[in-house]
């Protein structure tokens, strides 16, 4: 097994300025590791132990390897490559006299003043027209292109009370003097002109790169923690998989949308991976009823960030189920099973984190507290594989900013990797058979 480095964790964080442009880091990944594009259009050429991975939308995408006898069941992580952010409505902006703008929407739900006086930047796709269509160019301009100010505290003197912050006139950013669109910056930095550009979907994106903090640099900071921290610890697990089990195959999936809710194509409640296991056991001439026993040997890992108990606030979370950065995987439970974790789940899971010598931590909210929810849930209204949630701790979940632990990073990927090396199957119901 290689070693896990947090510098490939930071290098990942950098380049996920977007969900396309996590897509593209992910890609790179894949392919520097033998995986073969298998566009969702093209007829699939397919064989045993080959390694694939297909996108969808250029914001998600899915890898796999294929299983070398008679398909016994899958492992699958899942993650999503989207942030909250500040989505950019269109490319010539509002009209202004003395600003350059153009109107954004929040993406998710952000903490919108972590977003105020710091350097911006903008990525994502523009759509370009060519003699043959219309071609999709991602863009991210290496320098700070606007900013969201705050009006002075002599505008306004009680901000330091509380401020209710209105996004369509509290967080509009400008993009330097009237005079330039974005549009015209933007196609100089793709080599296209301006009037080329048919549409886009770009957001803000921070400046600020992922770094080490702490006395001794045992957390690091960055922006897009969530979820590309588990995108990452996940995707690096995943290519550690030997494939030694004959008819197990695996997966590895980061889908769009989940911050507004995976209800889009590219996200969990859209068809991607049912549609990639349709035609792999298609492929392997697999019958209905060899695909629900398949599916039923298997387990699915659904991996989200969770929070840490706030130093400066531990009443908001559960005094008997503290939750600490540098203590371990998280399994994420929910009594109303937004969370996708059971005793039964949780069990198998935790088994192959002692074979891993990886420490994991229970995380439930307050009682009183309503619990929140991720992608594993619906995904789970597509798929019928058993699920489980887990995450990594961390501070300040949905700031433009945020806050973990290096070694938590490693603790995931090591029990991810150990996950897809221990064979899984359930003799009976209730009951996990596990290769540990």
């Amino acid at each position: 097994m290689q070693k896990f480095e947090i510098e490939g964790l930071f290098d990942f964080l950098n380049k996920g300025v977007s969900a396309f442009h996590s897509t593209a880091a992910a890609v790179e990944i894949l392919e520097a590791n033998g995986y073969e594009n298998r566009p969702e259009t093209a007829a699939w050429e397919l064989v045993p132990g080959g390694k694939y991975y297909t996108t969808r939308n250029g914001s998600a995408v899915l890898a796999w390897r294929m299983p070398k006898g008679t398909l016994t069941g899958w492992h699958v992580t899942a993650s999503h490559s989207d942030s909250p952010t500040w989505k950019i409505k269109e490319l010539d902006g509002g009209k202004d006299a003395v600003f350059a703008r153009a109107e954004t929407e929040g993406y998710g739900g952000m903490i919108m003043p972590s977003w105020i006086d710091r350097p911006l930047s903008v990525a994502g796709r523009i759509l370009v027209r060519t003699e043959e269509g219309v071609k999709s160019i991602l863009v991210h301009p290496d320098r700070a292109l606007a900013c969201i100010p705050n009006v002075c505290i002599h505008f306004d003197h009680e901000v330091n009370k509380g401020k209710n912050y209105n996004p369509q006139v509290d967080l509009q950013p400008i993009f330097g003097a009237a005079g330039t669109t974005l549009r015209e910056v933007l196609a100089e930095e793709a080599g296209v002109k301006g009037e080329d550009i048919l549409d886009s979907d770009l957001v803000l994106c921070t400046r600020e790169q992922a770094e080490r903090v702490g006395l001794k640099g045992e957390y690091f900071m960055s922006g897009r923690i969530d979820d590309l921290e588990c995108a990452y610890t996940t995707l690096w697990g995943f290519l550690q998989g030997e494939g030694k089990e004959d008819g197990r195959g695996d997966i590895w999936v980061m889908f769009d949308n989940e911050e507004v809710g995976s209800s889009s194509r590219q996200g969990a409640q859209g068809t991607l991976m049912a549609n990639v296991l349709a035609r792999v056991e298609e492929k392997l001439g697999v019958t209905r009823e060899q695909s629900i026993r398949a599916c039923t040997n298997s387990l699915l890992l659904s991996a989200d960030n969770g929070h840490a108990t706030h130093p400066n606030h531990p009443e908001k979370s559960d005094p008997a189920h503290p939750v600490t950065l540098g203590g371990g995987v998280l399994l994420k439970y929910n009594a109303r099973q937004t969370y996708t974790t059971s005793g039964f789940t949780g069990s198998a899971f935790s088994a192959i984190c002692q074979k891993a010598g990886v420490p994991v931590q229970a995380a439930s909210n307050r009682a009183d507290v309503p619990g929140g929810s991720t992608l594993g849930n619906l995904l789970g209204h597509q798929i019928l594989i058993p699920m489980v949630d887990i995450g990594l701790a961390q501070l300040a979940m949905h700031s433009s900013m945020e806050t973990a632990s290096c070694i938590d990073a490693e603790y995931m990927a090591k029990a991810v990797a150990e996950f897809y090396n221990t064979p899984i199957s359930q003799p009976k119901d209730g009951e996990w058979k596990l290769g540990l």
